[in-house]
């Protein structure tokens, strides 16, 4: 495998690569397993004509250019996005700056301006239901034609689906799973637990009078979706670094103290006592335990948190065995 040998490069207006390549295109958000399925085709057939692999992606979604007041619910962010590129074997990722000049280009001319004459494409891998160029007008055969006439073969993608019960991968189903809180099916498409991360910021401090201190996640920094308000079994990594300890986190709006905010709270398990003020925290999502719910009482709600750690422990205990 060749993740870490990967290159990237943001393309500018005047860069013309001179190596021929095998590519596929995409925005590729999540890096899922039916993207990597592709990446897997992309790279066998490079290597089978002898020359290099790349993906094609895009600084931002295409459709943030084309309504301007679009707010994309993404899977990951750019950064996450490149790091699960790295661990896939293509040789180099190319990252188009999505402008509204390349948004009017119909699908000709950006096969013609952009993947012949500056990628220097040969080979064109498509995913099986992937659609590119101006109002996506255009299809499959539609490239090949084009292809053709430029000297790129272009090569349809098989589908992808888990086989064991026929689910349909694709970032949209999976974005539905999170909208329902369902992070094992999530994570199945997904090929890895879903993360958000952030620094740590202060916050109203009930959870450390109650025995169960949390972490507050500051929002502002959040651009994915957010999983369906609830708590959730998670893993918690401090600062990207060191270990994934067992934790438990809250989506909601705090209903038994009156809250008015969305905040997501975590708590980490493991007899885990560091300040982590202001560092940054990453949150893997599991799965979801239950719905946000007001209590009565402080009482009811300090067991009912107990309870909710315990689960927890025996989820993790369950599936780590």
């Amino acid at each position: 495998m060749r993740g870490k040998d990967m290159k990237t490069m943001i393309l500018d207006e005047k860069t013309v690569l001179t190596s021929p390549c095998v590519a596929t295109i995409g925005f590729f958000d999540g890096v899922h397993l039916g993207h990597q399925f592709l990446i897997r085709q992309v790279v066998k057939t490079a290597r089978d004509a002898g020359l290099s692999s790349m993906v094609i992606t895009f600084d931002k979604h295409p459709r943030q250019v084309l309504h301007s007041h679009y707010v994309p619910e993404l899977l990951t962010t750019t950064e996450q996005k490149l790091q699960l590129l790295s661990a896939t074997a293509v040789d180099q990722v190319v990252v188009l700056p999505f402008t509204q000049e390349m948004a009017n280009m119909t699908a000709q001319q950006f096969m013609g301006n952009v993947l012949h004459r500056r990628l220097q494409v040969r080979k064109l891998v498509i995913g099986y239901d992937n659609r590119f160029g101006h109002n996506r007008e255009e299809g499959f055969d539609d490239y090949v034609c084009y292809g053709r006439a430029l000297g790129i073969e272009v090569i349809r993608s098989e589908e992808f689906s888990l086989i064991k019960d026929a689910v349909h991968v694709s970032s949209s189903a999976i974005r539905k799973y999170i909208h329902e809180g369902s992070m094992e099916q999530a994570n199945r498409c997904l090929g890895r637990p879903y993360v958000l991360t952030a620094h740590v910021v202060d916050g109203c401090k009930e959870g450390r009078k109650l025995g169960f201190p949390t972490a507050n996640l500051n929002l502002s920094e959040i651009t994915q979706l957010l999983p369906a308000m609830g708590v959730y079994a998670v893993k918690a990594q401090v600062e990207g670094t060191g270990p994934w300890y067992r934790a438990m986190t809250s989506i909601g709006m705090r209903p038994t103290y009156n809250g008015t905010s969305l905040t997501i709270e975590t708590h980490i398990l493991e007899g885990f006592h560091e300040n982590i003020y202001d560092k940054q925290l990453s949150v893997a999502f599991f799965k979801r335990l239950r719905d946000e719910k007001r209590f009565d009482s402080l009482a009811l709600l300090h067991a009912k948190i107990a309870e909710d750690a315990r689960e927890v422990d025996s989820y993790f205990n369950k599936i780590e065995k």
